[in-house]
Parts: C-alpha cells; sequence; structure tokens
C-alpha cells in the first residue's frame, strides 16, 4: 500500500509487461481513471492507513473483489483468522457500501491428505461468511473450482519432499460441482445473494435456462458505470479467459509478481506467491 499510495500521489505507474519486460507509464489521474478494482484476500494495510479515505477524497471511486474462504491453515497458511477478515469485510461494507464488494469464496477445493485418504474439502465455513455477508448488503458471490495448474503440482511436489505436510488435490465430478453449485446457489437466494462463476463456462451452460447462477467479470465495466456514474470502459477483455467464461471488461492491471509477491503463501495459487520464491532458492542452494 505505500508503494501504490506513492505512485497515486506521483500520478503514474510504471508497469513491466512479464513476458516482454517491456516498461509503459500508465496515468494515475481522477481525469484518466475512472474507478479503482482491488483484489485481496486481506485489507489490513488498506484499512489501517485509512487508504480508502485518502483515494475518495482526491475523487477516485472503489470496487472490491475480497476473497474470504473457509479457515484453513494448511490452504492459506499465510491468512488472517477468519473472524479478523469477516472484521475487514464489515468495514469495507461500511465505508463504501456493499454495493462496492464482490463476496469470492473461491476456489472449491478438494483434496486427500493420502492418495487413498478420505476426500475433504474448503466449504466448512461457506454458511458463516455467506450469512456475515448478507448482514452487511452484499448481494454477489463469486466462486469457481481449483485449476490444477502445472506450477501447482511442482509446487507441491517440491514441499514433499522437503517431508512438508501437503494434500493430494482432487478433481470432483460433472455431476458433483454441479450438485455444489446448485446447492450454494439455493443458499444464497434465502439470503437475497446471487452466486457467479468465474471461467466456468461449461459448468454454467449445464446448469440450464432456470438458473440464476451467472458468469462473472471481477472488472465490470457496466457496475461500475451503474455505480459510480460516468463513462468507463465498457467493452470485453478477450485477452483473459474468455474461452473459459471471463467476461472481464478491458481494463490496465498495474500489479507485480516480481516486486510485489503474495506472503499468503495459499498450496492453490494460480499466481506466483513468495513460497515460489523460496521454492526456488532451496533448488539453487
Amino acid at each position: 500500500m505505500d508503494w501504490f499510495m506513492e505512485r497515486i500521489r506521483l500520478g503514474f505507474f510504471e508497469v513491466r509487461n512479464p513476458y516482454t519486460r517491456r516498461v509503459k507509464t500508465v496515468e494515475a489521474s481522477k481525469e484518466s481513471v475512472h474507478s479503482i478494482v482491488f483484489w485481496s484476500k486481506n485489507y489490513d494495510a488498506f484499512l489501517r492507513m485509512k487508504a480508502g479515505e485518502k483515494l475518495n477524497q482526491l475523487g477516485f471511486d472503489l470496487y472490491f473483489n475480497f476473497t474470504i474462504n473457509s479457515e484453513s491453515p494448511l490452504l492459506e497458511p499465510g491468512i488472517l483468522p477468519l473472524r479478523r477478515r469477516l472484521g475487514q469485510l464489515k468495514t469495507l461494507a461500511s465505508l463504501f457500501g456493499p454495493e462496492n464488494i464482490a463476496w469470492r469464496f473461491d476456489p472449491i477445493c478438494f483434496y486427500k491428505m493420502a492418495p487413498e485418504g478420505i476426500e475433504e474439502d474448503n466449504l466448512s465455513d461457506f454458511a458463516v461468511i455467506s450469512g456475515e455477508a448478507s448482514a452487511l448488503g452484499i448481494k454477489k458471490c463469486v466462486t469457481s473450482f481449483l485449476d490444477m495448474y502445472p506450477k501447482i503440482h511442482n509446487r507441491l511436489a517440491f514441499l514433499s519432499r522437503k517431508n512438508k505436510v501437503c494434500p493430494v488435490f482432487t478433481a470432483p465430478s460433472p455431476a458433483k460441482k454441479l450438485e455444489i453449485i446448485r446447492r450454494m446457489e439455493n443458499h444464497l437466494s434465502k439470503l437475497n445473494m446471487c452466486l457467479s462463476l468465474c471461467c466456468e463456462k461449461e459448468l454454467v451452460s449445464r446448469l440450464g435456462k432456470a438458473t440464476t447462477v451467472r458468469e462473472n467479470a471481477c472488472v465490470d465495466g457496466n457496475l461500475l458505470k451503474m455505480n459510480f456514474k460516468g463513462d468507463p470502459e465498457t467493452r470485453r477483455d478477450y485477452g483473459q479467459r474468455s474461452k473459459q467464461g471471463c467476461k472481464c471488461t478491458r481494463s490496465v492491471d498495474i500489479g507485480s509478481y516480481d516486486e510485489h509477491p503474495c506472503f499468503h503463501d495459499c498450496l492453490f495459487c494460480y499466481a506466483a506467491p513468495d513460497m515460489d520464491n523460496r521454492l526456488k532458492k532451496d533448488k539453487t542452494s
């Protein structure tokens, strides 16, 4: 957050393309930015330094993707206790409005602690979190099922060689996925909440026409226009996983995994947690 707020003060970000390594300058003035979409599992630093209030005073409108999963020191070892995360959710809703928050329960994971063991999942606190979110006035829940990228396989294999306790992730059948999504949909509808699926196009198509489940846009220009007025970008970003169902609007990502690796060290992370940097160092040492 210190870095982010300093770049806001300077009025621009320098963004390095992770593939070409070229650096481009992104203007960060109120005149050039319609809204800022944050995405995190931990808004502690953001709230502590009153970043949102400062950004609002500068004229920026804010939207929040807040991932809150069930408490699991195994799957998400660096995450704050659930109660503290729910406290952050309450503060964000109070300060910036529940209509400007999407709660993400993501990803849904199935795993075993041994190849022949009992299959477990991370759905245990879903009802608790949804109840809290609904009470705050939040209407949107986003979810998806774990995608097993090669980097996740490599991460777990390396941790196993280091004699670390690691789960063996399993893939639920299409029928089981449908059952889970329909159960979540029914539960959320009673709380006046809607369910969206992130990059699960095939699963959405199997739900049928009667479903209330929708394909998700993490950055939704039409929603930002409805909430904040003005003239944001509303064209689809086909550079994302559009074939898998991504409905995101074009936007500019100013984040950098290289410069700001995540310290939550979630075992299922599709990105680049700091744990991966430590594993690379271990391999070369």
